[in-house]
């Protein structure tokens, strides 16, 4: 079709082309699975009277001890009822840490170490932006977060989800360069790609959720217990057919101030159960597990 004035060259960003979900190459999962599940749990510390932080309710003049309080609730309670129905359900999860938790709760990594879950990088605490800093100390920081993790898990982390999904120009190049295979800020796709880096490098893509994301959906959207875990269950069918005509990633972003609370736990369980009864039909992973499958694969078979 020839345009009749060609069309506007508009900003972009050079990571990745477009290239439609229904245009690329077919692969599978392991043992021929065909929809990727894993759960993103989100473990943040706080700074305690400035700095950031999600909101129960409008915040007062600092300290704003009810949102702050209420936050340290997933740290001091939640997280240990989630590591327990994970456990009952025998479902793995990318832990997405602040590297503050290792100072201030250092006995929920030791849990998480027991269970044998993947530790993701997710900055130093969520009180703060990465992507407003300059790149020195951009990569500081990243540099920082890293040090802290590998020292106590024996080894650097491969995956990265920046604090508040934060990100500047460079966060792709610097993370690369700082040995991470993938990140998760991106949430334009329902398969993992890569995205070109400078030096002629690569990174990989994983798909993370902001529709299957607590904090969008609670508290942005204000949605209920009910509605959450109903938002989860009709994604999962929704993604098992439509994974018949390709591979796809289906992550769900967690957080124990949030869906830890009791009542909506409760909710949380009869999703994840539903998920869980069709474990035979599906791979159960987590994102660095999808992350070094992809990187398995013959080259030009991930978009």
């Amino acid at each position: 079709m020839k345009l009749p004035v060609t069309p506007p060259v508009l900003r972009t960003h050079n990571r990745y082309q477009y290239r439609s979900i229904r245009d690329r190459t077919d692969y599978r999962w392991p043992n021929g699975r065909r929809l990727a599940v894993y759960i993103a749990l989100n473990l943040e510390h706080f700074a305690f009277g400035d700095g950031l932080g999600a909101e129960l309710c409008p915040g007062g003049p600092q300290p704003d001890v009810l949102n702050f309080s209420w936050r340290d609730y997933g740290n001091r309670v939640g997280v240990w009822r989630m590591l327990d129905a994970f456990g009952e359900l025998g479902l793995p999860a990318s832990i997405l840490a602040n590297s503050s938790i290792y100072g201030y709760c250092p006995e929920v990594m030791d849990a998480v170490r027991a269970r044998g879950d993947e530790v993701v990088g997710h900055g130093r605490t969520n009180s703060e932006r990465q992507g407003v800093l300059d790149e020195p100390s951009e990569r500081a920081l990243i540099e920082e977060a890293t040090r802290v993790i590998e020292a106590f898990e024996g080894a650097q982390p491969a995956g990265w989800l920046g604090p508040w999904i934060s990100q500047s120009a460079v966060t792709p190049d610097l993370l690369s360069e700082a040995g991470y295979s993938y990140l998760l800020d991106w949430c334009m796709d329902d398969q993992p790609i890569w995205f070109s880096v400078r030096g002629g490098r690569k990174i990989l893509s994983v798909p993370y959720p902001q529709e299957l994301n607590d904090i969008p959906s609670i508290v942005g959207r204000k949605d209920s217990a009910d509605e959450f875990s109903n938002m989860i269950i009709a994604n999962f069918d929704e993604m098992l057919e439509q994974s018949q005509s390709g591979p796809l990633v289906m992550g769900i972003a967690l957080h124990p101030y949030l869906v830890g609370q009791p009542y909506r736990l409760r909710a949380l369980k009869r999703a994840l159960r539903h998920i869980v009864g069709h474990k035979d039909d599906i791979w159960l992973s987590t994102s660095g597990a999808i992350a070094k499958h992809c990187y398995s694969l013959p080259a030009g078979v991930v978009a």
